[in-house]
């Protein structure tokens, strides 16, 4: 195991500054998700990491060695890409054990290795097949298999699962998960896809634009979005986000409705006003006919546009002052579309957002 260290790690090419001062500190065993849309740096910053990007400025260290000029084959790293890039014509034992024939390891160990691995993996009773004859599962199990049976320092990991199909992203979810317990090995993994991050990562970095924009546990970018930025990204369904004028009281104003802010958010608003937006989850909405229920929550008025059934749950989308907001509802749901409804919401578990730097409030 191994401990990374990214200190002012930048990347440009040319007049482009594609990743941009970069400080993470990934601890022995860790397992870190590297998440954001396309174009954010994550891929380059995983590159400069196993050596295949130059680093334009900052310092890298594994294993408390400053790695920054160390080719990729002497850096102790193996890496696991989104292609499987397996040799057609071996079968899978030969592709696992490729690497160490060309160090020039002996036999014994050679096979002790890929037995191990052939077994973490489930690979065992496939060894003698060739990749033709696999699912895309087990291509992708193999090629982890020929950076396990390397026992490097450091894991890299490439969206690798961008190839599958949805079933098959759930099984290997779990497939690393697995792994990651049983090899404890410090892992930096690449996805695009934010529930992937959510349910594998011990931290997740959320970047946009080169730029690192939090770094926390899955539950802390949920619960505690550092921007509207990461807000959006972080949860699915995503986050509605309403504009609103923060005046006196504290209250929203907002096209069709005004929300009062409950106690807990006094302190945070005090001193503020002018444009800001409000961050409302699905998970924390609930939708009602017009007139259930008064009670003393906040409620946005509107009218039920779609309800997507999705088996254990149902989404409602709802137009509120000439804005579509998203609620988790039960999978029974009695709400039609066309109804005249109240979106109710749990104001103490709302955000709140700078109109104009994006920051966080509450």
């Amino acid at each position: 195991m191994a401990e990374v260290v990214l200190k002012g790690i930048t990347k440009r090419f040319g007049e482009v500054v594609a990743v941009r001062g970069v400080d993470l500190q990934i601890d022995d065993g860790e397992l870190l998700v590297l998440v954001g849309p396309s174009g954010c740096g994550k891929s380059t910053t995983l590159r400069m990491v196993a050596g295949l990007e130059a680093i334009s400025d900052g310092e890298l260290s594994i294993d408390g060695k400053r790695v920054n000029d160390t080719p990729p084959k002497d850096r102790d790293i193996a890496m696991v890409f989104q292609s499987y890039a397996l040799y057609p014509h071996m079968n899978v034992r030969d592709n696992m054990s490729f690497g160490l024939k060309m160090r020039g390891m002996k036999r014994a160990e050679i096979d002790a290795r890929v037995e191990e691995a052939a077994q973490v993996l489930g690979l065992a009773d496939l060894l003698a097949r060739k990749p033709k004859e696999l699912s895309g599962g087990q291509r992708q199990r193999v090629a982890m298999g020929r950076a396990i049976v390397r026992k490097p320092k450091v894991f890299l990991f490439d969206e690798p699962l961008s190839n599958l199909d949805a079933k098959l992203r759930v099984q290997m979810r779990a497939e690393i998960a697995k792994l990651h317990r049983r090899i404890a090995t410090t892992i930096i993994y690449v996805t695009h896809d934010q529930i992937e991050a959510m349910t594998l990562a011990d931290r997740i970095v959320i970047m946009d634009g080169g730029v690192v924009q939090q770094v926390g546990t899955p539950l802390e970018v949920y619960e505690h979005p550092t921007n509207r930025f990461v807000g959006g990204f972080i949860g699915s369904p995503a986050m509605n986000f309403i504009p609103c004028e923060l005046a006196e009281g504290p209250a929203l104003h907002a096209e069709g409705f005004e929300l009062r802010l409950p106690e807990i958010h006094h302190r945070a608003v005090e001193g503020r006003s002018g444009k800001v937006e409000l961050g409302l989850r699905p998970d924390h909405l609930r939708v009602v006919l017009h007139g259930e229920k008064p009670g003393s929550a906040a409620r946005l008025p509107g009218r039920v546009d779609v309800k997507e059934p999705m088996g254990s749950e149902t989404f409602v989308y709802v137009t509120c002052g000439g804005r579509t907001l998203t609620v988790r509802e039960q999978a029974h749901s009695p709400i039609k579309v066309g109804d005249g409804v109240d979106v109710v919401s749990d104001m103490r578990r709302a955000h709140l957002f700078d109109a104009q730097s994006g920051a966080a409030i509450f």
